[in-house]
């Protein structure tokens, strides 16, 4: 069984920050589970251009609004607390906190290690 706190990952690997988001990266590919799960929260008035061609990633919205582009299409979708969305296609997108911090729970497979950054193409390199 692992259980584990947000605020006990805050100093270690699993916890990545940068100017527009923090990710707390709670289950590993370590954890052996085959996935990664990871609380991420983006900041009001960010935008983060994302494209994960390895990886595939859905996303349950807890608090905050924002909006998600998907840039193949263009469209626009809406993201509030209850949203789901899954990136299934490993779509090139555009994710804009527009109103509070946005929190998420982020689920990865295959699962990241914990300590990665994006890449220049906006994703994670293969695990």
């Amino acid at each position: 069984m692992i259980v584990r706190h947000v605020d006990d990952l805050k100093e270690t690997e699993q916890f990545v920050s940068t100017d527009k988001f923090t990710s707390t990266r709670l289950i590993v590919k370590a954890d052996g589970m085959g996935y990664s799960v990871h609380h991420t929260v983006v900041q009001e008035g960010t935008e983060i251009p994302c494209h994960y061609k390895d990886h595939f990633e859905t996303n349950y919205c807890l608090a905050g609004e924002g909006e998600l582009l998907d840039v193949e299409t263009g469209a626009v979708h809406p993201i509030r607390v209850g949203t789901m969305y899954a990136l299934d296609k490993h779509d090139e997108h555009v994710l804009r906190a527009t109103k509070g911090a946005l929190h998420l729970v982020c689920v990865f497979n295959p699962a990241l290690a914990g300590s990665e950054r994006h890449n220049s193409e906006g994703g994670y390199d293969p695990s």
